[in-house]
């Protein structure tokens, strides 16, 4: 028996990956996060029984889990994203180490990739910037010591952050001493969902705009030259040299 943590990805049903479908449409348990996973990416399965863990907590998940093990029957743990970011596996796999419960991780498109794909934007470019932080505003979960937002834009890279898009005003706080106020701005809500909204500024009018159009929650903010460049060179890896 074994769990399988599988990324759904960022909403598109066609984003999961063959495995993560495959596993989806073969364990005979699936425990998924609620509104987060599309229904589609479940379609297909044949799984005995299903659970939406979205109002269960940690105990009763790995009941759940430990309940399943006990029966021989592989799980598919799915997560939306990739349950390397954000995905509150980290808790569940120290306990089923604890508990000595076998589990692997089937990684799924994270919500950058989908909303740089939605923008058609490279997020490195170069002589612009060659390095992307993936961070997430410090409201209920807070920040280690140097990874506040503010420690961040010093470094002026591509910034991705999570769950931040009620605090965009604080967020542009942060950012404006570092980046410019003409510095782009793009924020994506629900990227490759079907209601998938984007709004693009720049750090001098983005929370307006936000407001404007009332984005609350599930929507990735991304901060950086990268958004708007032009002039930037050419790949050395598709030089004639």
């Amino acid at each position: 028996m074994t769990v399988y943590f599988i990324g759904a990805g960022p909403g598109d049903p066609e984003l999961i990956t063959v495995k993560g479908q495959r596993l989806i449409r073969s364990c005979p348990v699936i425990l998924y996060a609620g509104s987060l996973v599309p229904d589609e990416v479940l379609s297909g399965h044949r799984a005995t029984r299903v659970v939406n863990t979205a109002e269960l907590d940690l105990d009763a998940i790995v009941a759940l889990l430990e309940n399943a093990h006990a029966r021989g029957e592989d799980v598919a743990r799915v997560h939306s994203g990739d349950p390397s970011l954000y995905g509150a596996t980290g808790e569940q796999m120290r306990r089923l180490d604890t508990l000595a419960i076998p589990y692997e991780i089937v990684p799924g498109v994270t919500a950058t990739a989908a909303s740089a794909a939605a923008l058609k934007r490279e997020l490195t470019l170069p002589g612009i910037s060659q390095t992307v932080i993936l961070t997430r505003y410090a409201a209920k979960t807070s920040m280690p010591e140097g990874e506040s937002l503010a420690d961040l834009a010093r470094h002026r890279a591509t910034l991705a952050i999570h769950l931040g898009v009620r605090h965009i005003e604080r967020i542009v706080d942060d950012l404006l001493p570092h980046y410019g106020a003409d510095c782009p701005v793009a924020v994506v809500f629900r990227a490759s969902w079907p209601d998938e909204t984007r709004v693009e500024g720049t750090l001098a009018d983005i929370a307006v705009k936000v407001r404007a159009v009332g984005l609350q929650r599930t929507a990735l903010i991304l901060v950086g030259r990268v958004l708007d460049a032009q002039g930037f060179a050419d790949s050395t890896l598709y030089g004639k040299e």
